[in-house]
């Protein structure tokens, strides 16, 4: 955490020379898409941020909710839309696995966004039913030699599903993947009991569980998180090699004019630092970024490349 608060820091010295730099916008209400419907990670990440963006820059930022085949609706709208700063996009981690699962794909999460800032990270961690007969993942395992078991995700190349396979190809699991359009949709029914499963962000999980309508079975980190001291990693548990985070971040359609996206970067900078979104977005195992454009490229790629070996080592695929 330490780290990351210097990131921030050092990237609000650039705040007033980005405001500086173009002093016109914004000059009307600006979108902010969501790849989700309402509910789950990334609109709660939009519906923080939002408000705070409004109120620094003077103008209002509209949530735009726009689920559908697990962010490739909403990625596909931002990445027609104009380059000119009105139309934002809070991507997560579909929006490389995307791209990964599919031989063409309709949109470049590379050539085809001017990346913001990444803002947040964490790893999943693995729900279950109270009612399921599986308090670890290797219970889990066994159980899926019993009777079929199905998991959720928010939908197809959504970083829920793509650990569902990657935990499938690991260690043999037989399970039916559901896909919902949009993480609380599946979460419900994992609450339910119409699925026994899923891979979530802890934003989504944890007042459930607190609850007693849902239980943790692990953390997709290699190691413990420090907010979940009792929640054994799946690497712990034996699954060799399972280390996958979600993201969240904010893009705009390619060639976003310089002066633009360092205004939105410094803002988001801002906003990120305020103690009333640190509180909403900053706990559960979450990291609070901040990064530069560039930086925030490089992990896009970097990501882009992580999941394509995953597609191949799993043997999974959506076309």
């Amino acid at each position: 955490m330490k780290t990351t608060l210097c990131v921030l820091a050092a990237a609000a010295t650039a705040i007033a020379p980005a405001q500086a730099a173009d002093s016109s916008y914004p000059a009307r209400p600006v979108r902010l898409v969501v790849p989700a419907p309402p509910g789950g990670t990334a609109d709660l990440v939009a519906r923080v941020l939002g408000p705070k963006l409004s109120e620094q820059m003077g103008q209002t930022v509209v949530v735009d909710n726009r689920g559908g085949a697990g962010g490739v609706v909403a990625a596909e709208l931002v990445t027609a839309s104009p380059a000119d700063g009105y139309t934002l996009a809070s991507i997560y981690t579909s929006f490389t696995t995307n791209v990964a699962l599919r031989k063409k794909p309709s949109y470049d999460p590379v050539a085809g966004f001017t990346p913001i800032s990444l803002v947040m990270w964490s790893p999943l961690v693995l729900i279950a039913h109270p009612g399921v007969p599986a308090n670890s993942a290797r219970d889990l395992i066994a159980l899926s030699k019993t009777r079929e078991l199905h998991y959720a995700s928010a939908g197809n190349g959504t970083g829920g599903h793509m650990c569902g396979e990657l935990f499938k190809a690991l260690t043999g699991i037989r399970a039916v993947h559901v896909p919902y359009k949009g993480a609380a949709l599946g979460t419900a029914d994992v609450v339910s009991g119409q699925v026994q499963y899923s891979f979530v962000g802890p934003i989504t999980a944890v007042s459930l569980v607190k609850a007693g309508k849902l239980k943790l079975l692990g953390v997709t980190s290699p190691k413990r998180n420090a907010s979940m001291p009792d929640v054994p990693s799946l690497e712990e548990q034996g699954v060799s090699g399972f280390d996958v985070v979600n993201w969240f971040g904010i893009a705009a359609p390619a060639k976003l004019p310089q002066a633009i996206t360092t205004r939105l970067h410094a803002e988001i900078v801002t906003a990120l630092q305020a103690p009333e979104v640190r509180k909403r977005l900053g706990g559960e195992g979450i990291e609070l970024i901040g990064g530069t454009p560039e930086a925030f490229a490089d992990f896009i790629k970097r990501d882009l490349e992580k999941w394509r070996g995953v597609v191949q080592r799993a043997n999974i695929g959506l076309d």
